[in-house]
Formats: C-alpha cells, structure tokens, sequence
C-alpha cells in the first residue's frame, strides 16, 4: 500500500520549510503530552532523557533508527500546549524543527515544520515524517502503527517533485 503525501515545501530566506499537519482527536493538553512526555514519545518518536524545559538538552533514541545511538536535541523554545522549538544535533548533521498545537473544536492540530537549509534531501526527511507523525496518530487512537515500507521509498520521488 502507498500513502499519499501531505507535506508542504515553502521556500524561505534561509532555505525552505517542509511543514505537515495531522488531526489528533485528543485535547490540546493530550495531545501537547504526546510532544513532551517520555513514556508517550515513546510510542510514536522515542523515548527521551534530560532537562526538557526551554533551555534544557535531552537524549533522544529514535523508534525507527533503534540501531542508531541516540541523538542530542536543545529544547529552544517550549511554550505549553502551543509550540516546542528543537534543534537536534548529531554526527550527520542537524534539525531544526517547530511542532505547534492549534485547539480544533475537542481535537487538536499539529504542525510539524521542519526548517530546512537545502532541499536536497526532502525525498527522505518529508516520508520519514509522514511515518513519524502517522506513528503519534496510531499512538493516540490504539490502532495499528504503519509499515515504513508504506513511506520510504514510495514517496520519495513526490516530495523531490514538490521541491522549489
């Protein structure tokens, strides 16, 4: 089974911002946890360790790259049940991401953007994002979490055609 893309590319003027929503049918409080709490970053991300306040470091070990150490992320902004501003860091390289919450009637919004200085690679970072974030929807409804096969390579080549 292929999954249709829902990412956004728009250009900026540092690089481009790859932004994705979902539809969380949870609380805006529910749904921040899933953001911020271990034990539920667990079930979609990875489990984290550290200061996870605004200013704070942690550790993050990724769900899909368990082989993989764990990776560094500053906590720069962190406004609750509204807006999470992370800077991970690692031996490849770095992210620099947003994850805003928006009330939605009884549900919530989330958008994920990721700040990116080149689009060269969004054929893999736009797919393993739709997985991740497919990963917190499973997480938050008790269904079946997705295949990465779904993903990767299948949206590849739609996310290099989206490109600026």
């Amino acid at each position: 089974m292929t999954m249709d893309t829902s990412g956004r590319i728009e250009p900026t003027g540092r690089g481009a911002d790859l932004a994705l929503v979902r539809s969380l049918a949870l609380p805006v409080e529910e749904a921040w946890a899933y953001l911020t709490d271990s034990e539920l970053t667990e079930q979609w991300f990875g489990p984290w360790e550290g200061d996870g306040r605004a200013g704070g470091a942690v550790r993050v070990r990724m769900r899909f790259e368990d082989h993989e150490p764990a990776i560094g992320v500053r906590i720069l902004a962190c406004d609750p049940f509204e807006r999470l501003v992370l800077k991970a860091e690692d031996e490849v390289g770095g992210w620099h991401l947003e994850l805003l919450v928006e009330r939605d009637g009884d549900d919530s919004l989330l958008t994920l953007v990721h700040h990116l200085d080149t689009t060269d690679e969004v054929g893999e970072i736009g797919p393993g994002w739709e997985y991740y974030l497919d990963l917190l929807v499973a997480a938050t409804q008790g269904t079946e979490r997705p295949s990465f096969d779904s993903y990767y390579p299948a949206m590849r080549e739609a996310y290099l055609a989206m490109r600026p």
